[in-house]
């Protein structure tokens, strides 16, 4: 991980990636840069490259870059050194970090999703979300509101893309009904009880995978990252470090290999879905499936997250902000309080509406 920094042509100070356009601007003086626009460039750097190539480490010295970089020893994120620095703090914990010994060759980010919502805008976003908790502490919007700004950091990702043929066994099971006739309270009554026929089911399924999304991070949640999709991928631009001033950029801690290996398992539950619709009935069983899988392919790409961490009552909470849609979500406190509110008033309306139907 590393901050990214570029000096202003006329004071020096500090230029920073405006969000929502396509220029750098600075604070101090408010000169502006454009960031120039790359058509050629683009249909090179989204292009796919060829799975069994990275897996096997046979990439081109332009697909890859040579990094001094070390985990952090309390949350795993990857800390990224640059020139002679040797000490840094963890920009996700604040954990004081040392430079390991050696270099490491990674992979390089072939495109960035560039941030639309600014932090100001992100931080309305989250703090909306928090109004709208049920059973959150009535002080949570207000403390949040108060708190610190919100850090913008470059999320890597891998997309996984694959063509897949698939043969299933199972079985497709078909409810029907019969009347049942029973005695309740002295008198006989009838019923329809369900029942499941099954007969046995195979067939071959198919379907083309485009950019599965992984999260190539330990730093945070899976599925916190998850529930920030969707995304919309078609606004990638060309890796440029323009986009990344004034933010943090993470370097990959989850290997290619680890990735693809759960970009097949969401995949595979994809194509269970298929075999499942195919197979059509009330019910479905799968025994077995067997896929092909061919023209796989990868890309390593950023995408934008705002990302806050507050601490309530003497614990930290995290909140992750979708940098393109401002969808949020997060680790959330309950009012113990609340709660205790609500289970009385249920326990009184309960006994209420069985005083009522006692007396009838």
């Amino acid at each position: 991980m590393a901050d990214q920094h570029w000096p202003c042509a006329q004071c020096g100070a500090d230029l920073r990636f405006v969000p929502g356009a396509t220029e750098l601007r600075c604070d101090h003086c408010g000169h502006v840069q454009p960031i120039p626009a790359r058509p050629q460039a683009r249909s090179r750097a989204l292009g796919e490259i060829p799975l069994a190539r990275g897996l096997s480490d046979d990439l081109t010295e332009a697909q890859t870059q040579t990094v001094q970089s070390t985990p952090c020893p309390n949350c795993g994120a990857l800390v990224e050194f640059k020139g002679a620095e040797h000490a840094t703090l963890c920009p996700f914990c604040a954990t004081p970090v040392v430079t390991a010994t050696g270099e490491t060759r990674k992979i390089k980010p072939q495109a960035v999703l560039p941030f639309v919502l600014s932090e100001a805008q992100a931080r309305d976003a989250m703090t909306r979300w928090l109004g709208s908790l049920w059973f959150a502490p009535n002080g949570l919007q207000e403390y949040a509101r108060k708190g610190r700004a919100l850090s913008g950091l470059y999320v890597p990702y891998w997309t996984f893309d694959a063509d897949t043929r698939s043969s299933y066994r199972g079985a497709r099971g078909d409810h029907y009904y019969t009347t049942e006739t029973y005695v309740s309270d002295g008198k006989t009554r009838t019923r329809q009880v369900q029942h499941t026929r099954w007969s046995a089911a195979s067939g071959r399924v198919a379907r083309d995978f485009d950019d599965v999304l992984v999260l190539a991070s330990q730093s945070l949640p899976r599925d916190y990252t998850d529930a920030l999709a969707p995304w919309d991928l078609s606004a990638l631009e060309p890796y440029d470090a323009d986009y990344l001033a004034g933010f943090t950029a993470e370097g990959y801690t989850v290997p290619l290999s680890d990735g693809h290996a759960i970009g097949r398992e969401v995949m595979a539950g994809v194509i269970r879905q298929d075999v499942r619709a195919d197979i059509g009935g009330d019910e479905q069983r799968i025994d077995e499936v067997e896929t092909d899988w061919s023209e796989e392919t990868f890309k390593h790409i950023l995408l934008p997250v705002w990302m806050a961490a507050y601490r309530y009552q003497g614990r930290a909470y995290r909140f992750v902000v979708n940098g393109q849609t401002g969808k949020v979500q997060g680790e959330r406190p309950w009012s113990k309080w609340k709660i205790a509110f609500a289970v009385l008033l249920a326990l009184v309306a309960a006994g209420i509406f069985y005083a009522v139907n006692q007396n009838r």
